[in-house]
């Protein structure tokens, strides 16, 4: 029997116990009668990188064979692990993309692969995207149901004023003759993206706001022309830099309503890769808590001038310069990551794009042998289990408990909770309380399960890329296909044991939130 209190706002109390060090009492409240924000269905998204062999950062060159232009296409390991979402967003974009040409009949010149210069942005000369391998990439797209966000050289056309401002108009011809070559074909290419960490004082170039507006109303023409009389005209992305307010601000303002679909921003919050306060600055909550100044200032932003645009994580990679030898494709990188994700949700980012699916230290498939690391897991079980609708969490005692809550994916009612027990030494104890019924998970029947996923670490390294899920290691078959990502179920009235330095997904079939019956 439904309870006759359905409609009414229901709120979850989430009591934890911890010893006297810590507070012997915190309190989550999850309230179900309203939505705080919505994510996208290919919230989770990863990035194919542009850069070659040769990229090295504090004596390692950790890209090997992942670059967009070398990367062996036909591994049947990737290809599962892809597959696996069903469907994942692979933005194809970086730090080079906007010294990327395409091998176009306009062209006019040989249609050549990066090398190494003194005089290139990043040290590296213009490359080159042929339209032999941009077939080959879009075959694997199409067989493993890629929604695909493509990143274009911002910089055609322009020259280097002084220092690294760049000035002048955007060429359009050869990305328009590109766009138009993937219409003809076929491709479903969900979004472009305009250049690369441009915003700004840029990080290796910049272009002022009201250029980049011009250049963008002019990008917008040109998709209109390009896509006239097809279903769907592809999303505009802009400008996949490190948010400057007054910059966005100003690009929005400019370009005008309709002209940016998605807002996009970089986050590398974590410090350079040889860094060696990472692994302190993962686990500690307020230096996490951090970032969300940035979230807020960009929604922020948005409202305010941008209306009718949504806001993106564009590139994600937490440390950057290729990301940490140590920790990057550690496990002790999934708290960062997931809490990230998190955060992010809560201030109603649409797509949150991981840097990057291969290649790097923080590739989710290690760049030699295509085998997942700790947080290509963490992102499959946020794919598969929290869904689009975001409900406010109120947590109250320990700060190193990190708590989010999502409506149930894929079905009608029920949630799905993150927790991150971030202490090195405390487990929390949850029980749920509903604040209607008393104990328990209000009038439910005292036989109800409930589902959990728990991440640890093989052996208690945290530094080990080696994920244990309710005990036991998630590891590929000798095929490459992925493992089952099964739960354990508990009685939904018993408490629910966090681990220190651990990770929870707790599904609650049950649980009747208002906000995810709609």
């Amino acid at each position: 029997m439904r309870s006759p209190f359905l409609f009414l706002p229901l709120f979850l109390y989430f009591i934890v116990q911890v010893p006297a060090q810590e507070h012997p009492d915190v309190a989550i409240i999850v309230k179900g009668s309203d939505l705080v924000a919505e994510i996208s269905d290919t919230f989770v998204c990863a990035t194919l990188d542009w850069w070659p062999r040769e990229k090295c950062n504090y004596y390692q060159c950790p890209w090997g064979e992942s670059s967009i232009l070398n990367l062996n296409l036909s591994h049947p390991f990737l290809a599962k692990s892809i597959r696996a979402f069903s469907p994942l967003r692979i933005r194809v974009g970086g730090s080079l993309q906007d010294q990327v040409v395409y091998g176009m009949p306009n062209l006019g010149t040989p249609c050549l692969p990066f090398s190494k210069t003194d005089d290139g942005l990043f040290g590296f000369s213009r490359g080159c995207l042929s339209t032999s391998r941009w077939d080959e990439i879009n075959h694997l797209f199409q067989k493993t149901g890629v929604v695909t966000t493509f990143g274009l050289n911002a910089l055609y056309g322009r020259h280097r004023a002084q220092s690294n401002q760049w000035v002048g108009a955007w060429n359009s011809t050869n990305a328009r003759a590109f766009i138009e070559y993937s219409i003809s074909k076929g491709y479903n290419v969900d979004s472009w993206e305009f250049g690369n960490e441009l915003s700004g004082q840029g990080v290796s170039a910049s272009v002022s706001a009201d250029q980049y507006a011009r250049d963008l109303i002019a990008l917008k023409a040109v998709l209109k022309v390009l896509y006239r009389g097809s279903r769907r005209e592809a999303l505009l992305v802009a400008p996949g830099g490190f948010f400057d307010q007054p910059w966005y601000a100003r690009l929005l303002q400019a370009s005008g309503a309709g002209t940016i679909d998605a807002v996009t921003h970089h986050i590398y919050n974590l410090g350079p890769g040889n860094d060696p306060n990472i692994r302190e600055r993962i686990t500690d909550p307020a230096y996490l808590s951090g970032e969300a100044d940035t979230y807020r200032a960009l929604r922020l932003t948005i409202q305010r001038t941008g209306p009718w645009s949504s806001a993106w994580v564009g590139e994600a990679g937490g440390a950057f310069n290729s990301g940490s030898r140590l920790v990057s494709k550690a496990f002790l990188n999934s708290f960062w990551y997931l809490d990230q994700l998190g955060m992010a949700s809560k201030y109603n980012t649409k797509v949150y794009c991981r840097q990057t699916l291969i290649g790097g230290n923080y590739g989710l498939l290690d760049s030699n042998t295509f085998v997942p690391n700790p947080d290509y897991y963490s992102a499959l079980l946020w794919h598969r289990l929290m869904g689009k609708g975001v409900l406010s969490t109120d947590v109250s005692g320990s700060s190193y408990l990190r708590a989010y809550a999502h409506c149930r994916k894929g079905k009608e009612g029920g949630v799905s909770m993150l927790l991150i027990n971030l202490s090195r030494y405390t487990k929390f104890s949850v029980r749920v309380v509903d604040v209607l019924y008393g104990d328990g998970e209000g009038g439910r029947r005292d036989d109800g399960k409930r589902e959990e996923y728990h991440l640890t670490a093989k052996d208690g390294n945290h530094l080990s890329q080696t994920v244990l899920l309710n005990g036991t290691p998630l590891e590929i078959s000798e095929e490459g296909d992925v493992p089952p990502l099964n739960p354990v179920n508990a009685a939904v009235r018993s408490p629910v044991e966090v681990a220190p330095l651990s990770i929870a997904f707790v599904v609650l079939p049950d649980f009747e939130a208002k906000a995810c019956l709609r």
